[in-house]
């Protein structure tokens, strides 16, 4: 017998409280993907790797994010958001503590890998949780400013880390999660609700676990091709032919299972299904972001050590526009929402391949374009979706998966872009197809964006799924 609904029970002001804490625990976790890049010449140094060695600091964390996200989502449906939220925040606190004392570079990855892990589980318990305690035309501006973050630690992040390494060691960069983490814990034992789901929860989905984890490891290693790199031999093939295999067993499994980590019904729902499909190209579009420094490079003679300032215009823009379409999506509706993040991205994208002949005066608009398409397709809106179509009980299963679309579509881009762009020569030239291929995909995700359901249709599920919730 599951417990009622929270929307009703949680004042205004314990919400405040409740946003508080999660926005500082997401916050961090997001600061910290931000500010690993500036340390990279600093741990190169102080380990003495090449490269190739160091580009296992984004791979591992990848690796263990994506392997966690559905278990986490899991354990926060069965045992409470609460729990699990903290166990998160304080795994990536002792994960960040290992970074620091590590002797090797082998201890470094064993303590970024157990910084992943955790950090799997704190956005989407953060989101399911957002769920639970807040009534729904409140719930889209909260997931805004969620979403926000990511803007935020995108801009404050390389600053924060050079000031630490001008003043201070590298260490400090990962030291500094430790007080904060603490008063995440602190604040969160105070104020986060910690009412339990269920009184009896059927046993933890192992299997299906695993095969999720195997699936999106090959898919990780297929993309990015390390294996490959370190063992001299062409592996990438057959891992994404396994990742493909594993989606068969998965159902298999899932079919079984007596509460399967991935129910199989979410992929029932038509508006679940192209969600899902949506989480895939807000990733794309948003992985897109990491090529624009190298235009400001080519297309404009940009210093490569200056070209990062030229993107705080586009920071800035994704941050307002997912705190601003977060507050509008209850007046918008999340279709037309969608239609505004995926049209003003591939706009962006398109114009930013006219960067070398018009110059800055093309290249500031369309980034800030991108920027703001990005903020607000990966802002609120297509967790907020997801909110309104599925049951209390699975709402951390269904953030969870909406987690996976994003970052498997952050893997696709990085691999994609990068070979349209040598393919055509790279320089300018390929960088401007590569945008253009962008702007396709983007064009797409327009088009199938249209296909969700209208403001009506979707305050009318978003009641039955309350009702539902509370009567349960």
């Amino acid at each position: 017998m599951h417990a009622q609904s929270l929307d009703a029970a949680v004042d205004a002001l314990s919400r405040r409280r409740i946003m508080l804490v999660l926005f500082v625990g997401v916050f961090m976790a997001a600061l910290d993907t931000a500010v690993v890049a500036p340390a990279v010449p600093a741990l190169r140094q102080a380990f003495g790797v090449d490269n190739s060695q160091i580009g296992m600091i984004t791979i591992i964390f990848s690796l263990a994010t994506l392997s966690s996200t559905t278990l986490m989502a899991g354990l926060g449906d069965r045992y409470g958001r609460r729990p699990v939220y903290l166990f998160c925040v304080t795994g990536f606190a002792l994960g960040s503590l290992i970074i620091a004392m590590a002797p090797s570079f082998a201890m470094l990855l064993v303590g970024r890998a157990i910084q992943g892990f955790a950090s799997g589980g704190v956005t989407p318990t953060a989101s399911a949780m957002v769920g639970d305690a807040f009534p729904r035309e409140e719930r889209g501006k909260a997931l805004g400013m969620l979403g926000a973050t990511f803007g935020m630690a995108f801009l404050l992040g390389p600053l924060v880390a050079s000031l630490i390494l001008l003043v201070l060691s590298w260490q400090w960069i990962f030291l500094i999660n430790l007080p904060v983490a603490a008063v995440v814990i602190w604040l969160g034992l105070r104020n986060l609700p910690g009412k339990q789901l269920a009184a009896n929860p059927a046993p933890l989905d192992w299997a299906g676990v695993s095969v999720v984890a195997v699936m999106l490891t090959s898919l990780v290693l297929g993309i990015n091709r390390v294996l490959d790199n370190a063992l001299g031999l062409m592996l990438w093939p057959a891992l994404l032919g396994l990742a493909l295999l594993c989606i068969p067993l998965l159902i298999m499994v899932e079919r079984r299972a007596a509460s399967p980590v991935v129910p199989l019904h979410l992929f029932y729902s038509r508006q679940l299904r192209l969600t899902y499909i949506l989480c895939c190209g807000a990733g794309f579009g948003m992985g897109s972001v990491i090529y624009i420094a190298s235009v400001a490079v080519a297309g404009l003679g940009i210093a490569a050590e200056q070209a990062g300032l030229l993107l705080l215009p586009l920071v800035i823009a994704s941050s307002a526009g997912s705190v601003l379409f977060g507050r509008l999506l209850n007046t918008l509706g999340s279709r037309l929402i969608m239609l505004i993040g995926f049209g003003t991205t591939g706009l962006g994208s398109a114009l930013l391949g006219l960067t070398e002949t018009a110059g800055l005066w093309i290249f500031l608009p369309a980034s800030m374009l991108i920027g703001l398409g990005v903020g607000i397709i990966v802002g609120g809106t297509l967790r907020t979706i997801v909110l309104n179509e599925v049951n209390l009980e699975e709402r951390g299963a269904a953030q969870g998966l909406v987690n996976v679309g994003i970052s498997v579509g952050n893997l696709l881009v990085v691999a994609t872009l990068g070979v349209i762009a040598d393919a055509w020569g790279g320089g300018m030239a390929g960088l401007a197809i590569a945008y253009f291929a962008s702007a396709v995909c983007m064009g797409v995700m327009f088009l199938l964006s249209l296909g969700l359901k209208s403001h009506g249709e979707e305050l009318a599920t978003a009641l039955a799924t309350s009702e539902a919730s509370s009567g349960a």
